[in-house]
């Protein structure tokens, strides 16, 4: 059940950013959430979304990356830089990992608080409504290629590429000079991989 009403704005500390949401989208993992999978466990009330993008309307007193009104993308996971996986790079693998909208209040609000770590800058080529379309699943399928050790000149097969984490990472092998093999289950996804770069489908 989603129901639509005020809620208190979000408090933040010193190390985190209140981001005013111009976009959210929706992912699978906001459908998981709201099926009460127990890999989430989220206490009710819960503010679903993961992906977002807005303006920063506060800053905490140790942010040094962002001002007032800068426009930012929110990074989905979070992470807490401490463990060894943080600590040289890895921090998808975080042994205490967890994402927003999920973890924690998410980004179908006005406002959601954010760490400083969790938001960049959004290019200006990029509207709030793109921003907010693809993080988590260009986020995932960055980590099963990295996970691969993708390379230019290899081939890849993406299984399901109209789907996010498919489009994602068709885009993704394409700027590592991989070449791609498309498949998915109508002629009409077939020609949308075409369109945007796929070699084969």
């Amino acid at each position: 059940k989603l129901t639509y009403e005020d809620v208190e704005q979000p408090v933040i500390s010193d190390g985190e950013i209140l981001v005013k949401i111009k976009a959210a989208s929706v992912n699978h993992l906001d459908l998981w959430v709201r099926s009460g999978h127990p890999a989430y466990g989220v206490k009710l009330p819960h503010i679903l979304g993961s992906d977002g993008s807005g303006v920063v309307e506060q800053i905490g007193s140790d942010v040094t990356n962002f001002n007032e009104g800068d426009k930012v993308i929110i990074y989905p996971t979070l992470s807490c830089w401490k463990c060894e996986y943080c600590l040289v790079g890895e921090n998808n693998l975080c042994v205490s990992s967890g994402t927003i909208g999920a973890s924690t209040d998410g980004t179908y609000a006005e406002f959601v608080k954010v760490p400083e770590a969790n938001a960049f800058t959004i290019p200006n080529n990029l509207s709030f409504e793109e921003a907010a379309a693809f993080p988590l699943t260009f986020q995932t399928a960055w980590h099963m290629l990295r996970r691969v050790d993708l390379k230019a000149g290899q081939n890849i097969l993406i299984l399901a590429a109209g789907s996010g984490v498919g489009v994602a990472a068709l885009k993704i092998a394409k700027l590592f000079g991989a070449t791609t093999i498309a498949a998915a289950s109508s002629d009409e996804k077939l020609k949308k991989a075409s369109q945007i770069g796929a070699d084969y489908v």
